[in-house]
Parts: structure tokens; C-alpha cells; sequence
């Protein structure tokens, strides 16, 4: 049985790495005077890449490398291999696939039914293992079903008055003494925020852990800032 994590704090693995953010988007919808919804903003941005991943601002056509370099250093002594596992906001379904080929029991969901669609078709081996839902409004059938959720980028890229609303969704999808692991462009804490620039919005380590703490994930590691080669200044 599955309590919530309200009832036993998940734990949680934070890991915090500082990379470029995309180019800004235009979250208005001129034709309609109103901000597109996350999920209309989302679409928009796959439908009119129109099949290619280069105009996908956040897709970099691998595997997230702190992601990868956590599956192969820590993810051994934390989860059991072939645990039921996750991947928030998956996008074009590099990192669902490289799950896959671990052996791990993944599902990727992503709010763009473009993407979710065009994930299968990159990844024809685990094409089931993608489908359309909304971290904002998850299927109840998810709630404390997966042993490691992932999310790379995704709390970051939501607007700011509702990020806590998708991290309470994260920290629901956890099962009892499940793992999350947050990767996010990064931010010092001593650097003001600047909301304009969005999405994403850089996410400092004093902003990371208590986002997730204040959802009932219990800290298991710190907020680690990681380089990014070529880029010192990031």
C-alpha cells in the first residue's frame, strides 16, 4: 500500500545544475489578447517546430547528461532495478528511452500531444511508454504508483505563482520512500530572480529545496551545483 506523501514524507535526491536557458518564448497568444496556457504554450512550440527537434528550444537530441551521470553513479544504491519510474514533462523521449534500455518499468508523459506523439516515432522500442498527461492535473491512477520520478527542466518552466502546485504533483506521484531527482538550470542564491526572462526561469538552490520539502519530500541530498563543460560562467 501507497501512503501519501503527506502521510510518509517521500524522500527525496536534488541535484541542481546551472546550464543556458532556452531563448526566450512569447507565452501571449496575440490573436486571442490573453497568456497561452502552459499547455497551449507547450503545443504551440511542437506543432510549429513542425518536425524538427533543432526548433525545440530545450531539446538538446540526448540523454540529459546529469540525468545519465546519476542512473550510472547513484541511481544503484537508491532504487531497484526495473522499478516503476517516471519522467515528467518527457518532451521528444530521450531520457524515457534511455531508462527503457536499463531495464527500467518507465513512463513518460508530456503535456503536448505533438510531443507525446512524435516521442513514439523517435523511439518506435518503447513507443508505449509514452502518453499525454498534464503535471498540473495528473490521472489519479498515477498517485503514488512510481519508485523514481524525474523531471528535467519541467518545475522551471512553470510560472512561478503555480510551480508549487506541479511540485505537490511530483511529491503525489512518489510511492513510499520513492526517489525524486530535480535537474534545473541553476542560478546563485545571492542572483535575483528575473521573472521576464521565462520560461524557464533559473532556479536558485534556496528556491529548489524548499519548493519540494513544502510538497512533503523529505531532503536525501542537497542542491548540488554542477558545471557545464565550455561554459564556466553557467
Amino acid at each position: 500500500e501507497h501512503a501519501t506523501p503527506q502521510q510518509a514524507p517521500s524522500q527525496t535526491s536534488l541535484h541542481h545544475t546551472p546550464t543556458t536557458p532556452a531563448p526566450k518564448l512569447d507565452m501571449a497568444d496575440t490573436a486571442a489578447v490573453r497568456p497561452l496556457t502552459v499547455a497551449e504554450y507547450c503545443e504551440r512550440v511542437y506543432a510549429q517546430a513542425q518536425g524538427d527537434p533543432d526548433r525545440i528550444p530545450w531539446h538538446h537530441g540526448h540523454t540529459d547528461d546529469v540525468l545519465l551521470n546519476w542512473l550510472n553513479r547513484d541511481a544503484p544504491r537508491l532504487v531497484r532495478p526495473g522499478c516503476r519510474a517516471v519522467v515528467v514533462g518527457c518532451g521528444l523521449g530521450d531520457d524515457v528511452a534511455e531508462l527503457d534500455a536499463r531495464g527500467f518499468d518507465v513512463l513518460g508523459f508530456d503535456v503536448s500531444g505533438t510531443a507525446v506523439h512524435w516521442a513514439g516515432l523517435r523511439h518506435p522500442r518503447c513507443a508505449q511508454r509514452f502518453i499525454r498527461a498534464d503535471l498540473l492535473d495528473p490521472p489519479a491512477r498515477m498517485t503514488g504508483r512510481f519508485d523514481l520520478v524525474i523531471e528535467v527542466s519541467t518545475l522551471q518552466s512553470l510560472p512561478p505563482e503555480i510551480r508549487s502546485i506541479g511540485a505537490a504533483n511530483i511529491a503525489r506521484l512518489t510511492a513510499t520512500r520513492g526517489i525524486v531527482l530535480s535537474v534545473d538550470c541553476g542560478r546563485l542564491n545571492e542572483e535575483p530572480g528575473d521573472n521576464a526572462e521565462g520560461p524557464p526561469w533559473p532556479l536558485s538552490a534556496s528556491e529548489l529545496e524548499p519548493l519540494l520539502t513544502t510538497a512533503g519530500l523529505g531532503c536525501l541530498c542537497r542542491p548540488q551545483a554542477l558545471p557545464v563543460p565550455g561554459e564556466p560562467d553557467h
